[in-house]
């Protein structure tokens, strides 16, 4: 077994091969299957090495057979011996296959020579076996010792016997598919990580959730596979403690990811159920620590949280997830079918493994789970594509929608400053002009008959002036037309919609809460020119990275909206000033836009109020009268 290893270079170079390998050999003959053998079991550690002449004559050994369950390990057996009767083998070198051996500590005996030895300081069972034999061994023993902790020890799987260039290659590449789809999976997850420095600030988080899981299911197919652990068993606890870790990261960065998908999810369970699997993976890695340093100070401890507890909760949360998988998908969105094929595959078979680990007592080795991580990760891959094809398509869309809407704001500046400028005229000239008016009425009635046409048409004049200066007043004053009820969400998830390509273009985003039932009476156009004024401010106040966060919700027969960033923020006398013509906190504002904002919400029977501090952020909330609304949501 030695020169084993020599050969998994050479493969790896020709690894488009390796299915045709077999095929391409000479002609050779069928290996044969021994399918009897025996198992010893010892209740006590034996003194001295291992050594099958001290057991050879016993009488406690108990056929076993393939295809039927192995003999149960009895309580207090500390290890088992198997063994079986070599049959006629053809000249030549020839080899024994043992496909999987269970144990810690495993030796293999050819009679009393030694053919194979590891001991382990990690927690890894599993073995495979290739013991060199020739024609001259026809009829002679084989024994094989193993000792551990598992409820299962000894020959667990096929015991096949041939040529040995034939059994050596059939060796080298039994484990070899699980080591190549992980590696494949790695390289995936380290071409997606350094893809990240080409990405917008705001879909990198998503972006390395999804690394992080396509990085874990890589590092859990090497590492689990006995293909490590075979050639390179001298590092098998660096494996042990890379599948921990994977296991331990696995959850909380597909919780992470289905957050970014689809929010926190109905009752926000799924930002629950990641805050809460995030510490309890850091409690499961204090735990690995602990067990390092101090060469493993509690094992059993450390098997029932890492293990036991690890594996339920994994059950419980993959279902969950289904769950909301399909309640997406129900309301047939493409992503989330795409997402929920891919994802139900992968779930429900690593389920069936679970469930068949439990029921087993754990004597049960997983492999249906991979196959769901091929189905899982080419469904993220599929949908990552759409995501970015649907991205660019909106990105153009609302950039054509955000520049008809910046010019209809442009228009709405121009007259609001039209309006302020009436207004202040109209104020200044109408009160002399009413002044002057009443003298002239004393005046007129002390006139002469032939003036008093004269008065009576100068006060004509100043009537048709104060009727021209109150159009003024009723121009400057914002009118709410065409009031009707208005679904709070849907109006907010339109501003939404509109703003979203403006903030990721500034490296932020914006968050929606969804909500229900919240209906208020006013003009569509005019709250949407209200709300898009403070969330755009907010967009600005980020100075790049942040975010933008809206929720509503109904207290007290009002709704109430709260908009909040987490940008520069506004100091006390910034505060203060806010809503005055022309003050502005921003080197290019003109203060209008939030001015008119501060009408239409006041017109609308509404009022606002502003929370900031420097350097945190700010926070808008605004307040309406609620009306009714049927249980849909929509207003009536």
């Amino acid at each position: 077994m030695k020169d084993v290893p020599k050969y998994i270079l050479l493969l790896l170079m020709i690894l488009p091969l390796t299915s045709l390998w077999g095929a391409s050999a000479h002609a050779q003959a069928a290996p044969a299957v021994i399918s009897d053998w025996q198992v010893l079991w010892e209740f006590e550690d034996g003194e001295g090495d291992v050594n099958p002449a001290s057991i050879r004559s016993r009488s406690q050994w108990i056929d076993a057979k393939k295809g039927m369950a192995s003999p149960p390990r009895p309580d207090g057996a500390v290890s088992s011996w198997n063994r079986f009767t070599l049959p006629k083998l053809p000249p030549g070198q020839s080899a024994v296959l043992i496909e999987r051996v269970k144990g810690q500590d495993v030796s293999a005996f050819l009679e009393e020579l030694p053919l194979y030895e590891v001991k382990r300081n990690f927690v890894y069972m599993n073995h495979t076996l290739l013991l060199p034999v020739t024609g001259e061994d026809a009829g002679k023993t084989v024994y094989i010792w193993s000792k551990g902790t598992d409820t299962a020890l000894g020959i667990q799987g096929d015991i096949v016997l041939g040529e040995y260039e034939h059994m050596r290659g059939v060796f080298i590449k039994k484990d070899l598919e699980d080591f190549i789809l992980g590696g494949s999976l790695l390289f995936i997850a380290a071409v997606m990580t350094v893809c990240c420095l080409f990405l917008p600030r705001h879909t990198v988080p998503s972006w390395l959730a999804l690394c992080v899981v396509i990085f874990a299911f890589g590092a859990l197919l090497i590492a689990y596979s006995p293909f490590l652990y075979t050639f390179y068993g001298d590092l098998g606890s660096v494996w042990v403690t890379l599948f921990d870790t994977a296991l331990f990261a696995i959850m909380p960065a597909m919780f992470f990811y289905f957050e970014k998908i689809y929010g926190p999810g109905p009752y926000r369970i799924i930002r629950y159920g990641r805050r809460f699997q995030m510490g309890y993976s850091g409690l499961c890695l204090i735990l690995l620590i602990v067990q390092l340093v101090g060469t493993h100070p509690f094992p059993q401890l450390y098997y029932l949280f890492t293990v036991k507890i690890l594996g339920i909760l994994i059950i419980l949360e993959l279902s969950l997830l289904i769950g909301i998988t399909i309640l997406y998908a129900s309301k047939r969105n493409k992503d989330a079918y795409i997402f929920s094929f891919g994802f139900g595959i992968m779930a429900l078979l690593t389920l069936g493994d679970l469930i068949s680990f439990y029921m087993k007592d754990s004597n049960y080795e997983f492999y249906l789970w991979k196959w769901g991580v091929i189905a899982l990760v080419v469904s993220l891959i599929v949908m990552l594509g759409r995501k970015f094809v649907r991205s660019h398509q909106q990105v153009l869309e609302y950039s054509r929608e955000l520049e008809l809407f910046n010019n209809e704001l442009q228009r709405s500046e121009k007259m609001e400053i039209i309006s302020e400028l009436a207004a202040s005229v109209a104020h200044e000239v109408r009160n002399p002009l009413q002044v002057t008016r009443g003298f002239m009425q004393l005046l007129s009635q002390s006139a002469k008959p032939e003036e008093k046409e004269y008065f009576a048409l100068a006060l004509k004049e100043m009537d048709r002036a104060s009727g021209i200066i109150t159009d003024f007043l009723t121009f400057a004053k914002p009118q709410v037309e065409q009031i009707v009820p208005l679904n709070v969400y849907e109006e907010l998830k339109h501003v939404t919609g509109i703003l979203l390509p403006l903030a990721n273009l500034a490296g932020g985003t914006i968050e929606l809460e969804e909500a229900e039932d919240l209906c208020i009476t006013g003009n569509s156009s005019k709250l949407k020119q209200a709300m898009i004024n403070i969330v755009k401010n907010g967009i600005e106040a980020l100075d790049g990275e942040g975010t933008v966060r809206i929720w509503a919700y109904a207290q007290s027969n009002e709704v109430i909206i709260h908009i909040q960033d987490d940008g520069v923020g506004m100091d006390a006398l910034e505060l203060s000033r806010l809503g005055e013509p022309y003050f502005s906190n921003k080197s290019k504002g003109t203060g209008l836009g939030l001015m008119v904002t501060y009408r239409i919400i006041k017109s609308m029977n509404g009022t606002i109020h502003f929370n900031s501090r420097k350097g945190v952020g700010t926070e808008a909330i605004i307040r309406f009268p609620a009306c009714a609304s049927n249980h849909q949501g929509n207003p009536t």
